[in-house]
């Protein structure tokens, strides 16, 4: 590497917590010597922030990293670094399968990524060899508002990780192995980073963590979500909070309260469920029952008529009988809930669930996969149907990704890129060029399809406010 400032150029993978990783990681690089390339050809360091949750995650970061590897030839790369929770769970492996990559770095270890780097840059200049390639460690680190992060993406929406790691033990979940136990930020250190994010455009704040329920518990719940959620609230500019991967069996009275009370936390719940047959919920090692989910669901729509409930589900779960999968299927027809998620059983090494007996075959699981979402989506359907002629506030975030005849939108209870959009097709009184990503604006719903809205601008409710956009 030069001895100037080095160009990176990063690709982070999965999810929305991997994701705040990379932004501390991009605000580290730049608060040191190097500098954020948007262009993978001409950066002298790549960095692949990986994911290894399931088999297709790891697929898709393997592949991702021998595609930049392929830049140490054809581009300037001169060191690639894949870091995350797939070094975290294959390092040494990987050490041997991947001589391409110069440096693994792990789920604990992200915060050293200058300090790493900087070594390898001196190795070099000294014609010297690394002393380590991996540097992989049990997780103890959390990053806080005293540590550098670079937003990306929009610059009106943002997530906020409240915790890392998680102490269930799910038996089809390798997380706690990936992440480690529980540990939770301070109140204090939340609502300082949330309003710096504010300060910079952030209106929308996704709260994020492996469990936002379990989020306070190292200290017996001194601070908790339910004294978190107030303090969020009383910040200016941000307009909407949004809950995501909150329990169903820690879902406390207060909790219900404080959602339905507080204007700024959108109507809309993150509540992963998996499954709803007793016997196979008991063999996930989840911390639920049929009937406890049927009651925390009812009591949210008693309590907050308007809520929006998404959730995910595993299918073919081993063991899962065709009476079982069938009894999930009618289940989820009586709950009717707004937005399922819908994912084949994964084996996963190193999980409960890979030594149990009863693995189905893959054309079952397919089949299963099928019949479930195809009953899903005639379920949204009609949901959505019901929404033709209400209006909503929605968030402009630009040209549609399908057509530039569109301007595409999400309601308070359409999550970023999850949950559908609504689609304008008409902005009414106001000319197309007023419409700029971040404004909120009130539509009118014409149409409905199984994932999406159409409608139309009625009236501006709050543009966005002026700011820099900071790099993708």
């Amino acid at each position: 590497m030069s001895s100037t400032k080095a160009p990176v150029y990063f690709v982070s993978l999965g999810c929305p917590k991997n994701l705040v990783d990379s932004q501390v990681m991009l605000g580290i690089l730049e608060k040191d010597r190097y500098t954020i390339s948007q262009s993978a050809e001409e950066a002298e360091v790549i960095i692949v922030n990986t994911c290894s949750f399931i088999e297709a995650s790891k697929e898709e970061s393997i592949e991702t990293i021998l595609d930049m590897a392929q830049l140490k030839q054809t581009g300037r790369c001169k060191v690639l670094v894949a870091s995350g929770c797939l070094p975290q769970r294959y390092s040494k492996q990987l050490e041997k399968e991947l001589p391409e990559v110069d440096l693994f770095i792990g789920t604990g270890q992200y915060h050293r990524i200058t300090e790493l780097l900087n070594q390898h840059g001196q190795a070099l200049e000294l014609g010297a060899p690394l002393p380590r390639r991996s540097y992989i460690d049990q997780p103890a680190f959390i990053h806080t508002e005293h540590d550098p992060r670079l937003l990306t993406g929009p610059s009106y929406t943002g997530f906020l990780k409240l915790s890392e790691g998680c102490n269930r033990r799910c038996s089809f979940c390798i997380i706690p192995q990936l992440r480690g136990n529980v540990r939770s930020r301070t109140v204090a250190s939340l609502v300082e980073e949330a309003r710096r994010m504010a300060a910079r455009g952030v209106r929308e704040l996704n709260l994020v963590a492996q469990d936002l329920t379990e989020y306070g518990m190292e200290w017996k719940y001194r601070e908790r979500l339910e004294t978190l959620l107030p303090e969020l609230c009383k910040l200016d500019g941000i307009d909407w909070i949004r809950l995501h991967y909150v329990y169903p069996d820690e879902f406390s009275d207060e909790l219900v309260e404080i959602i339905a009370r507080e204007p700024k936390i959108v109507k809309y719940l993150d509540m992963p469920i998996q499954h709803t047959n007793d016997r196979i919920l008991k063999a996930m090692n989840r911390r639920l029952t049929k009937e406890k989910l049927f009651d925390v669901v009812a009591k949210l729509r008693r309590q907050i008529p308007e809520i929006v409930i998404r959730t995910s589900i595993i299918v073919a779960f081993p063991g899962e009988t065709e009476t079982e999968f069938e009894e999930l299927c009618r289940d989820l027809a009586t709950l009717d809930l707004d937005h399922v998620g819908v994912f084949r059983y994964s084996k996963e090494e190193g999980t409960k669930a890979a030594e149990m007996e009863g693995h189905l075959h893959p054309a079952t699981k397919r089949r299963r996969v099928q019949a479930l979402t195809r009953q899903l989506e005639q379920q949204s359907l009609r949901k959505q149907e019901r929404q033709v002629g209400r209006t909503f506030t929605v968030l402009i975030e630009g040209p549609s990704e399908e057509t530039d005849l569109l301007i595409q939108s999400r309601s308070a209870t359409q999550a970023q890129e999850i949950d559908g959009h609504v689609l304008i097709n008409d902005v009414g009184p106001l000319a197309a060029e007023e419409l700029a990503p971040g404004d909120l604006v009130e539509v009118e719903i014409t149409e409905a399809q199984p994932h999406d809205l159409v409608g139309r601008v009625l009236r501006m409710v709050s543009p966005a406010r002026a700011r820099p956009v900071a790099p993708r």
